[in-house]
């Protein structure tokens, strides 16, 4: 089973630690990944790396993970915004926009307290 767009393509992403993918549609990127079998701190240095993909821009960043990562969320200002599903398998799909808030969230911080 996976969540991931099989026409996604894998790509390089800097600090990351698992694959990320990337779809391009109608100009919009939407970028995949997936630490569903990873524990702490995976789950929070792949989300950081990956919202650097969409910081300021309307790209989309996707993660599947085990649970809401409550910990990355009380991270985030309110420049980033997500939305969560829970999908099958008992995991959650977390969808991460970039939005015009006149913050920024400080995307080095890694450390999962």
């Amino acid at each position: 089973m996976t969540l991931i767009p099989n026409e996604a393509k894998k790509i390089e992403v800097a600090g990351a630690t698992v694959d990320f993918f990337e779809l391009v549609k109608d100009g919009v990127s939407t970028y995949y990944f997936d630490t569903s079998k990873c524990g702490p701190p995976d789950p929070m240095v792949n989300a950081m790396s990956g919202l650097r993909l969409i910081k300021n821009n309307n790209n989309v960043l996707v993660m599947i993970n085990h649970k809401a990562p409550g910990g990355l969320f009380g991270k985030l200002e309110s420049d980033i915004a997500y939305s969560i599903e829970e999908v099958e398998g008992g995991l959650v799909k977390v969808t991460f926009t970039s939005v015009d808030a006149g913050v920024d969230s400080d995307l080095t911080q890694t450390a999962c307290h």
